[in-house]
């Protein structure tokens, strides 16, 4: 009787230490090869003149809950490097929390052609382009942006004579309303209001979804403009030490708050303070 508890204990531990395994190699990081960083080239995704060289940019591989409640093993953003061990937190918290994530997919598979990610509700980083309406570089061609399922969390432009065009277009009359507890009617998966506090314990501090125009509710950046040239400016491993201060100021700031009851407000408060500083 000793031995069998012996030994099934033995065994229970065996397939602890499986799973453990099978878990820890759904999420890494790594350096992007030289034959891949001539793929972004040549399909349009990386330019040679892209504010952030391909050799400062990582992979990152990942496990996540898909709409049918399935964990999938095949996420992939490329992100700054500086950010890549905290996006590799960030995403086993996702999982953990059960958060639903459709696609996944690197931004190749669609040529870089956002509007193609967007209507394929693609959840994705890297993206050498511009910003969206503009000229200027977008956030994603720095590595330092996340856009989160799109169909759920649209991109809306308002215009001056208040036209809103709203992207992608199947969210037009599914997302635009952002109440998730409605009477009849089932909440919502993937919302982003699920886990902008998620987000910012990882360092991304700015939710597009905070902005008056254009209302951007997949949209999660680091931080300012100036401050992510800042983070490409310097050394990688002082970057990430910058970058920790500011998340802990941020968890210090939810620690001294965390007897109130309405914590959107103390996230955006908390938030605010730590964007402020950035600047």
């Amino acid at each position: 009787m000793k031995f069998n508890v012996i030994f099934l204990g033995l065994l229970m531990g065996f397939i602890s230490n499986v799973v453990s395994s099978e878990e820890s190699q759904g999420f890494s990081f790594s350096i992007l090869s030289n034959d891949y960083c001539q793929q972004l080239l040549a399909e349009g995704v990386i330019t040679n003149n892209n504010p952030v060289p391909c050799e400062r940019l990582r992979r990152i591989n990942f496990s996540y809950l898909d709409e049918s409640s399935k964990i999938k093993h095949d996420g992939e953003w490329v992100v700054l490097d500086v950010l890549a061990p905290k996006v590799v937190a960030l995403t086993k918290k996702l999982l953990e929390q059960k958060f639903i994530i459709f696609n996944a997919k690197p931004i190749e598979d669609y040529n870089g052609d956002d509007q193609l990610s967007m209507a394929d509700n693609n959840s994705s980083s890297f993206n050498g382009r511009a910003i969206t309406g503009g000229s200027s570089w977008s956030l994603h061609a720095y590595g330092a942006a996340i856009d989160i399922n799109p169909v759920q969390n649209p991109f809306i432009e308002i215009d001056a004579d208040g036209t809103a065009r709203i992207s992608p277009i199947k969210s037009a009359r599914y997302a635009v309303n952002r109440l998730n507890q409605r009477p009849g009617k089932l909440p919502r998966l993937g919302m982003a209001e699920d886990v902008v506090d998620t987000f910012a314990q990882f360092g991304f501090f700015i939710w597009g979804g905070d902005w008056n125009y254009p209302i951007d509710y997949q949209h999660f950046q680091v931080g300012p403009r100036s401050f992510v040239g800042t983070l490409v400016a310097m050394e990688p491993h002082k970057a990430e030490v910058l970058l920790d201060k500011y998340i802990s100021m941020y968890l210090s700031c939810k620690q001294n708050r965390q007897s109130d009851l309405e914590q959107r407000k103390v996230r955006a408060e908390c938030a605010g303070r730590v964007i402020a500083e950035m600047r």
